[in-house]
């Protein structure tokens, strides 16, 4: 196959288009930005004076250069845009989360079937540093048999900001927005779960959207708990994890979304520092008089310029795609099924 740069067309400019895709894109050889539709041609600019801006997502994808379409839009978006590129021939990554409903997500996967092309879902998280060591660690049996965990990304922002994320609109809430990441490492590490309990709240003043949820994972002989918060200025561990043999406890967020908030571009394959996370992992365990034997634990750097690597080999043949867009099947299903749950006041069964 040519070993030319894909060129790419991302739709949308704003948070995640911006923050993620456009430096995550640029930082792999294998790929060219070569357009994106926005609507602020100068911010684009601002940051990469080279690169073609459309005003409309059907500008840019009518054009027939473009190998892959990457949506970076408001989630009740990410249907119609990637079935509109999946028709036109591109091959598609959509942000999470996938789509709004499961329905449109499964006719997604039908076409990108049909069209003979790669549909990939950006669930990034699978690339934070701290998840890599852990994921690791429990695959090595360091924690022996795992009987639970509970997974926390929280934040302090205790105003509402106008911004369709916030909004009352489909799509919006902190379920859309980090249930994904979390449900998706859960899925990586233990699979499917019998049942899904999820409650969720909006908790600050003036909250249109959900704000806060804990959900609660059912597997056999072990518990997982996903939670998340908007007024957590004290957070808990970002991952405590108890198994047979030992406990995992991770403090802080991986910090690849503060660098490249910050304007920091990745390469490929990373430089040496990137992905380093300052947060402090311990592994727990007992000795035989039942002291308690702390080790701290090294944290893999992690990549989330990794993900665009894959999809530029899938796209090449060279390696399978990174996510699969049926494994974001299986996160839409939790999603919608913890929508009903927690407007049913109880634990679903995934049948």
């Amino acid at each position: 196959m040519d070993k030319q740069r894909l060129r790419v067309g991302l739709i949308g400019y704003g948070y995640a288009g911006k923050t993620f895709h456009a430096p995550l894109i640029a930082a792999v050889p294998a790929l060219e930005l070569a357009a994106v539709a926005s609507s602020d041609p100068a911010k684009v600019h601002a940051d990469w004076p080279e690169v073609t801006v459309h005003a409309t997502p059907a500008e840019l994808i009518a054009r027939d250069d473009l190998d892959l379409v990457v949506v970076a839009t408001p989630n009740d978006t990410h249907h119609p845009l990637a079935r509109a590129a999946l028709l036109a021939g591109r091959h598609v990554v959509v942000d999470k989360p996938f789509t709004v409903a499961l329905a449109d997500a499964r006719e997604l996967v039908e076409l990108a079937r049909r069209q003979g092309r790669v549909l990939s879902v950006f669930h990034n998280r699978r690339w934070d540093g701290d998840f890599l060591t852990l994921r690791r660690l429990v695959a090595d049996g360091g924690l022996g048999r795992v009987v639970e965990m509970s997974s926390h990304h929280d934040r302090f922002r205790p105003e509402v900001r106008q911004r369709w994320r916030e909004s009352a609109g489909p799509g919006a809430g902190l379920w859309f927005d980090l249930g994904p990441h979390l449900l998706d490492q859960a899925l990586q590490l233990f699979g499917r779960p019998r049942a899904i309990t999820l409650a969720r709240d909006r908790v600050r003043d003036g909250a249109l959207a959900d704000d806060w949820f804990h959900a609660h994972l059912r597997y056999e002989r072990l518990h997982v708990h996903l939670h998340a918060g908007m007024l957590v200025a004290a957070g808990a561990p970002r991952f405590a994890v108890h198994g047979t043999a030992g406990s995992f406890v991770k403090q802080g967020l991986d910090a690849q979304e503060d660098a490249l908030k910050a304007g920091v571009r990745p390469a490929w394959p990373p430089q040496p520092g990137w992905g380093a996370d300052p947060g402090r992992a311990l592994r727990v365990t007992r000795a035989g008089d039942g002291a308690a034997v702390t080790e701290v634990v090294a944290l893999q750097p992690g990549a989330h310029q990794a993900f665009f690597a894959g999809v530029a080999a899938a796209i090449r043949g060279t390696a399978p795609n990174p996510v699969p867009a049926e494994e974001a099947l299986d996160v839409m299903t939790l999603v919608e099924l913890g929508i009903a749950s927690a407007a049913q006041r109880r634990e679903l069964e995934w049948v």
